[in-house]
């Protein structure tokens, strides 16, 4: 085993960016892997749903081109985690895409390039929630029904350290992987290399968002993880960011249900012994993690359907009177357009309005109960066809535009709209339909290699 190994994330997402001295400062450290995530379901169920990127082509083909070239240079594995954000076929071919032009354009096709598939064949779900091995994540999932994985666009779920530890073996020097839980590729070289599980999938949980870690923290920078055999050490290339032992400690429970148990593919992680001790200004040491293997093994299951198609508008209201009763208001006018639309049946669509100024984010739950002088409003119809979508939106536009509210002197307008046109058609909108765990005996089963031909 080496003394130590060493991984440069580049940013929290592939195509995020990062500064160009940062990177080229970390490739000089002479990283044994560089490591990036490219994908998250943060941002709900439309990326997958849709079949898209999280982020531009040209974003991603920017960022990608630093890290080959850096992989390549320094020949060392380049691993690419749930691949064109959602880690589908669709979302893989995408990134491939952009990898193949890359590898023309500095002439490396030669470079051997394997990829890990995420899909999950619906058939073989259904055997397992018939074995009785498939069950929600959460008391917020979905139900999951034959019907309802029918009507789902396809199924990915997040890969654990074993196939990406396989892809490894093929000496493969840039490995893109589907769906993958999130600290997965990072703690696979670090465990091929010989180091502790715990210790590399903790310091994955950290580098798989780049900076975010450091302060001033941002998922738009570099970060260095260096194992050893008992700790790991973390810290930014960049000079303007420092890891601090509340940053790093802070950043620990990041996106977690619990204080210091992390869940993932076939394990558990267990941090409530850790200690972090500031090394120098910058750099922070980490030490006690632990790390069990859960029985069964279970995958997290990601699916999305087609639920309704969406049109919006974004207005402005300052007239005092009317932002002393908008929720009144805009009560009155859903029950004004339930009215004209008597034809079509009010359970088909919902009106939603969002006053942001007045409980625009928090809702019900806000403390602070202080409207300003000026509301942002947002108001959008969910329907089963987008020429409906349109025609309610339209009605709730146009009667929230001249509606006569107790007090109102001024027949000019309610609203003030930003945009011309004003109604926007969003498109389909989409939900997730599978969001559960399904016990495989086979860790590396459902996720075939491939080795990959440049074309």
């Amino acid at each position: 085993m080496n003394k130590s190994f060493k991984i440069l994330s580049p940013c929290g997402i592939l195509g995020y960016g990062f500064p160009i001295d940062s990177f080229l400062k970390g490739i000089e450290e002479k990283p044994d892997a560089i490591v990036v995530d490219a994908g998250s379901t943060d941002a709900g169920p439309h990326k997958l749903g849709a079949g898209v990127a999280i982020v531009s082509r040209r974003a991603a083909k920017k960022d990608l081109s630093y890290l080959v070239k850096g992989s390549i240079s320094l020949n060392i594995p380049l691993l690419i985690g749930s691949a064109g954000g959602s880690g589908a076929k669709k979302h893989v071919l995408w990134t491939m895409e952009i990898l193949n032009e890359i590898l023309k354009e500095i002439k490396a096709e030669r470079t051997k390039v394997s990829l890990i598939w995420a899909d999950i064949p619906k058939k073989a779900i259904l055997k397992k929630m018939k074995e009785g091995k498939v069950e929600p994540l959460g008391k917020t999932a979905p139900v999951l029904t034959p019907k309802t994985l029918d009507e789902t666009n396809g199924v990915v779920a997040q890969m654990g350290v074993e196939p990406i530890l396989k892809a490894l073996e093929t000496g493969a020097q840039i490995i893109v992987c589907g769906r993958a839980y999130d600290p997965s590729p990072f703690a696979a070289v670090g465990i091929k290399a010989g180091f502790s599980p715990a210790l590399a999938y903790h310091m994955g949980k950290i580098l798989e968002c780049g900076a975010l870690c450091c302060e001033p923290g941002t998922t738009k920078d570099c970060m260095i993880g260096e194992l050893f055999e008992d700790y790991f050490e973390v810290y930014s290339p960049n000079p303007i960011r420092k890891c601090t032992k509340v940053s790093v400690a802070a950043h620990t429970f990041y996106e977690k249900d619990h204080p210091y148990l992390l869940h993932g593919p076939g394990i558990i992680q267990d941090l409530s012994q850790c200690e972090f001790t500031q090394i120098n200004e910058r750099k922070v040491r980490v030490t006690g993690s632990k790390l069990t293997a859960t029985n069964p093994y279970c995958i997290k299951l990601e699916g999305a359907k087609q639920s309704a198609f969406r049109t919006f508008v974004i207005a402005g209201v300052r007239d005092p009177l009317l932002i002393g009763q908008i929720e009144e208001v805009e009560e009155l006018v859903k029950e004004s357009v339930k009215k004209q639309y008597k034809e079509i049946e009010p359970e088909s669509y919902t009106i939603s309005f969002y006053n942001y100024g007045k409980n625009g984010v928090m809702g019900e739950i806000e403390p602070i109960n202080k409207p300003g002088y000026e509301l942002g409003i947002m108001f959008e119809v969910l329907a089963k066809t987008q020429e409906t979508a349109s025609a309610i939106c339209a009605s709730t536009r146009s009667t929230f535009l001249h509606y006569g509210y107790e007090g109102r002197k001024s027949t000019a307008g309610n609203l003030a709209f930003p945009f011309a046109p004003s109604d926007v058609e969003f498109g389909p909108v989409y939900e997730f339909s599978v969001y559960h765990l399904m016990e495989i005996d086979d860790p590396c089963e459902f996720f075939p290699i491939e080795k990959w031909e440049i074309k």
